[in-house]
């Protein structure tokens, strides 16, 4: 193996270990930063020494150990050792005698506990979101500075000063490194998911830049998803969130054209979504609703896009089951977003008029002025409607609003379609439905 396949694997190996190193380290140093830097160092070691001396046997074993023992000579330094004596006793007894450790078992042992402590420390609504998506997929997912920043597509300095001022939070605030119980269970772990939630959005429906989805983070919060639902196993809205994660991320193959233009949801070929990925995403909507959370939000969310994985054609798409979950989901987590999802699925049931109507009354909302969705939606079902001067105005607004170039030529286009249809435009059909996005 030569120098560079060697730094490759190591690189590879700590993206693998790096969030149960910073677990196990933060649980015994009591600070996430240093945690972090402790971790770093122990990849110094690796980059350092396994070109000479190979890869071990156990690469994340080595790596935990080496990182322990860099962790309790700073104890010692710190003069904190007296205060951890009785928590690291056993530890320094095995570090000490040197003889045969049994690195298996310092890797595995409670570090499902720890990792938990990590996610919930990362996301504390102590931070800001920013602060949070940041710091999460630095210390959970193993990205760099540089990679968050090209997926959020901000500049590096302003990436890692929002790692160090959450880092620098934490430890100041004195936030315990722990898992809540009770009640604030329940708050900090709607923290949790909407982090995780927020990171797989941006992936799959970029806010800005020219391409429609960066699928890499998609998959870094499906991980997440993955291992949080492995570490709260009786937790609904977990899986809730994981089933709606799998369930789109099933359709990223179909979504984007050869030169990687937006394919709307009805021309998709439903031959190329995933469907491993939709039966894993089943499966956890499954054990949301057997857990009791058939009406948790994700939930709720999970079984909308259900609904469009078990149609094998467009045409088959159960819309007034869809309209219904959305009813329910809008009195559980009222917001006009919602609401404009619920008329775009009513039209899509009851034609478009039925659908314009609720739109319409969304349009004095103060929150949407901005959102560009508002007057697509608006534009797709006045053009369905024959109302072509008036879609071709909503769709050029729409393109001003966003941020993507790839939503941005697709309304562009659709307005210029209106434009050239508008004079000999005929009357509309009778089953005229508008053009869901997925």
């Amino acid at each position: 193996m030569t120098a560079d396949d060697t730094h490759r694997t190591i690189n590879t190996v700590y993206r693998l270990e790096s969030a149960k190193l910073i677990a196990r380290l933060a649980r015994m140093v009591r600070d996430v930063g240093l945690a972090e830097e402790l971790a770093q160092d122990a990849l110094v070691a690796a980059l350092e020494q396994w070109p000479g001396t190979g890869i071990p046997d156990n690469p994340g074993a080595w790596l935990m150990a080496t990182a322990k023992h860099r962790a309790i000579n700073v104890l010692r330094r710190g003069k904190m050792l007296e205060r951890k004596h009785e928590q690291l006793g056993h530890e320094l007894e095995a570090r000490q005698e040197m003889a045969a450790p049994n690195l298996e078992d310092m890797v595995d042992d409670d570090v499902g506990d720890d990792l938990l402590r990590l996610v919930f420390t990362a996301c504390h609504p102590i931070l800001s979101i920013e602060a949070r998506v940041a710091l999460t997929l630095r210390l959970l997912g193993g990205l760099t500075t540089d990679e968050i920043a090209r997926a959020f597509l901000v500049s590096e300095p302003t990436i890692a000063q929002r790692i160090v001022r959450a880092k620098r939070t934490l430890a100041e605030e004195r936030v315990p490194y722990e898992v809540p119980r009770g009640d604030e269970l329940t708050q900090r772990l709607s923290s949790v998911l909407g982090v995780i939630y927020l990171i797989f959005n941006e992936g799959y429906s970029a806010t800005s830049g020219d391409d429609l989805m960066r699928p890499q983070l998609c998959e870094d919060a499906l991980r997440l998803g993955r291992i949080l639902a492995q570490l709260t196993p009786s937790e609904p809205e977990v899986h809730g969130l994981v089933a709606l994660m799998e369930i789109h991320a099933s359709r990223t193959a179909a979504r984007t054209g050869p030169t990687g233009e937006p394919i709307l949801l009805p021309d998709q070929n439903r031959a190329r979504w995933d469907r491993l990925l939709i039966r894993r995403g089943l499966a956890a909507l499954e054990r949301a609703e057997a857990l009791g959370g058939a009406n948790g939000p994700y939930a709720l969310q999970a079984a909308l896009t259900a609904c469009h994985a078990r149609a094998n054609t467009a045409a088959e798409t159960d819309w007034a089951r869809i309209a219904s979950l959305y009813a329910s989901l809008a009195q559980i987590m009222p917001s006009p977003v919602v609401e404009l999802n619920r008329a775009m699925a009513v039209a899509m049931a009851d034609g478009p008029a039925a659908g314009l109507a609720i739109v319409d009354a969304l349009t004095s909302e103060p929150s949407l002025e901005r959102y560009h969705l508002l007057p697509s939606a608006r534009g797709d079902l006045l053009s369905k409607l024959g109302r072509l001067d008036e879609a071709r105005a909503e769709f050029e607004r729409a393109a001003s609003l966003t941020r993507n170039a790839r939503e941005r030529t697709l309304l562009l286009e659709r307005a210029a379609t209106c434009a050239r249809d508008s004079g000999n435009a005929g009357p509309p059909s009778s089953d005229g439905r508008p053009r869901a996005i997925g």
